[in-house]
Parts: structure tokens; C-alpha cells; sequence
């Protein structure tokens, strides 16, 4: 598909790897759990398997896009052998938190809490993905003028592309689904946890205020999202911690109290036992001060 089978674009400030572009012809790149401190897309061209993200496991097949965000854990298991194409870039080169009002891939693409972190593709939309990967590659293979800029601009418009398809797809699974009763409860707890996640934070709460049982929203839940409402829950309070840590100079207490934790320690710990890093580390490695003490 490519002329070559790995591309990369370097930070020039730092030397640290800013963009890759690589094809992959077996498992061996993904069948153990990834933590990498970047955006990672991944297209299945071939094969199929189960990917376990977030400790939830998923079936795919062919002619699958992964979206995963920065020290989000995965892996695929494959049953048949994989083929296929990834594309890696780091916040440094291209920030979906800055860019949201331009591709609102964050919240869809990335870090959707209430949605599997892939989208498939039917033929149209992957040779519309192909094409654009072929010109990242032709863009990363050529030493030309200010070749980063254009590189981030094929980027923006293949994650608008990827965005576009899993909101129709997220719109035909709906229509699918039973559009009474099941339905507006899913939204109804959607705006439970988007209005509510800062103060409240045990599923018990959410049960009261949309007046079902625990064991009944529990059952719900799970079915639905494939997590339990603690881990929902959980993941909206992390997602808000990364944004806060990655656009603001907030120190650690000042989020961790907005988020509803008078206890910066416990967050802390929180925080880590779901991204497997400290607060601090994210913030050195990722965020808005980074490399600052």
C-alpha cells in the first residue's frame, strides 16, 4: 500500500518523536498492553481479533479504525492475522484539546466514555482513509517547505473524516435500537454524569437522581456501555483531570477539589490507578507545564 513500510517526523526542539506513519503485517506490534504517551490510530485492513481497552474487551474485524488517546491502555488479540496501518502523533505536534472547535474529535473519536473506541468502515470510507494516509506518506517521504503544516493539515481532515463516520454510525445504532423507553434513559444518564460528575461521584447517587434502583441502573449499564457505572463514572472525572492538567496551570489540589476530592492525595492515587501514572508524570510528559517543576 505504502512504498516503504515507516515514516517518522522528529521534534526538532526536543528529539523526541513528533509523527509516525507505519504499516504492520502481524500481531506482534500490538498483542501487549500499550500505555504510549500519544494519539494512536490504527486501521485493520486484514484480520480479526479482540481488543481489550480500558479493561473492557471488544470483537473487531477487518476494516477497523482504533482511536486511542495518550496513556489509554490496549491491546489486540488477533484470531486471524493482522494487517494494517498505524498512525501515532504527540500532543506536541497536534493537540485535539486546542483544536476542538475545528475537528471535535476529542469527546467522539478520543475519549468517548460511552462508546467503543472504534469505528468501522465500509469501502467508501476506507479508501477515502487510505487516501489521505497515502498523502500523510507522500507528505513525510518528501523533505519540502513547512512540511510540517501540511502534514498537520491532512491530519485535521483525516480525523474529521473518522469523526464523521462514527457520529452516523453512532446515529444508525441508535435508530436501531428500541427508541422508546431503553433510549431515553441512555440519555438520561449521559446528562446525569455530564452534569453531575464534579459532585457526585458514587453510582448510588445516580440512581437516585434518575430514580431507578442500583442494582436495576447497574444491570443497565453494563449492558449498554459494556462497564460498570462506577467505571463510567470514573473515566468522565479522569478525562476532565487530563484536560485540566494538559490547557491550564492549575496546581494538582486546585483540580483535584474542582473534580470534588478535598483530598489531592487520594485523587492522585485515583488517578493513577486508571492511567497507571501519577497526575505530576502526565503533566511533565504531556501538559500545559510541561518540563516545569
Amino acid at each position: 500500500m505504502l512504498s516503504q513500510s515507516v515514516y517518522t517526523l522528529v521534534n526538532q526542539q526536543n528529539g523526541n518523536l513528533a509523527f509516525k506513519l507505519f504499516e504492520f503485517d502481524n500481531n506482534s506490534y500490538f498483542d501487549h498492553i500499550q500505555r504510549n504517551n500519544y494519539f494512536t490510530l490504527i486501521l485493520i485492513t486484514s484480520g480479526e481479533g479482540t481488543a481489550k481497552v480500558d479493561f473492557c474487551d471488544y470483537s473487531f474485524k477487518e476494516n477497523t479504525l482504533f482511536a486511542f488517546y495518550p496513556y489509554q491502555p490496549f491491546m489486540l488479540s488477533a484470531k486471524k492475522p493482522l494487517m494494517g496501518i498505524s498512525i501515532q502523533f504527540h500532543h506536541d505536534f497536534f493537540c485535539i484539546y486546542r483544536h476542538h472547535q475545528e475537528i471535535a474529535a476529542n469527546g467522539i473519536l478520543f475519549n468517548n466514555i460511552y462508546q467503543q473506541p472504534f469505528v468501522y468502515l465500509d469501502e467508501s470510507s476506507k479508501n477515502t482513509i487510505i487516501h489521505l494516509i497515502r498523502e500523510i506518506a507522500r507528505e513525510l517521504k518528501d523533505e519540502a517547505f513547512r512540511k510540517d503544516e501540511v502534514l498537520v493539515s491532512y491530519l485535521k481532515i483525516l480525523l474529521v473524516m473518522a469523526t464523521r463516520i462514527k457520529l452516523e454510525q453512532q446515529s444508525l445504532q441508535g435508530a436501531a435500537k428500541d427508541k422508546g423507553k431503553q433510549q431515553f434513559m441512555i440519555q438520561n444518564l449521559k446528562n446525569a454524569i455530564e452534569d453531575n460528575f464534579r459532585v457526585k461521584h458514587s453510582a448510588s447517587d445516580y440512581a437516585d437522581l434518575l430514580n431507578q434502583t442500583p442494582a436495576s441502573l447497574a444491570r443497565f449499564t453494563k449492558n449498554h456501555f459494556n462497564k460498570t457505572l462506577s467505571d463510567l463514572i470514573t473515566e468522565r472525572i479522569i478525562v476532565e483531570a487530563k484536560r485540566e492538567l494538559y490547557l491550564t496551570d492549575k496546581t494538582i489540589k486546585e483540580i483535584a477539589y474542582e473534580l470534588g476530592y478535598e483530598d489531592e492525595y487520594y485523587f492522585s492515587r485515583l488517578f493513577k490507578n486508571k492511567t497507571d501514572i501519577s497526575p505530576q508524570i502526565y503533566r511533565n510528559t504531556i501538559g500545559f507545564n510541561r518540563g516545569e517543576s
